[in-house]
């Protein structure tokens, strides 16, 4: 009996530990992943997320250090647009009251 017990806490524990593990509970609560998501999860599992050591699984993979992933994705996005120009009067006429002027 208790290597039964031990064998279905095993295969418990097994389903929300590590990468795969995040990848199904998120697969299953949103009812599926995009494959451009999958892309990314898989970009920042390999290059962005560390030991305590501080190696990423990239670098191990390749045995050299690799530019940090947040400064290269910023260094790629073009500068925000300028937020839009307001109408003329940037007071609305409901928030007048009548007498007071604006």
């Amino acid at each position: 009996m208790a290597n039964e017990m031990v064998t279905k806490f095993q295969r418990t524990t097994a389903a929300v530990e590590g990468r795969n593990g995040y990848l199904t509970q998120i697969h299953h609560s949103r009812r599926g992943l995009s494959p451009h998501r999958l892309n990314v999860m898989t970009a920042i599992h390999n290059f962005d997320l560390q030991r305590a050591d501080g190696s990423t699984a990239a670098e191990r993979l390749f045995k050299q250090a690799h530019p940090d992933l947040f400064q290269t994705v910023l260094a790629l996005m073009p500068d925000l647009p300028l937020p839009r120009r307001r109408a003329k009067s940037s007071i609305s006429p409901i928030l007048t009251k009548p007498g007071v002027p604006a």
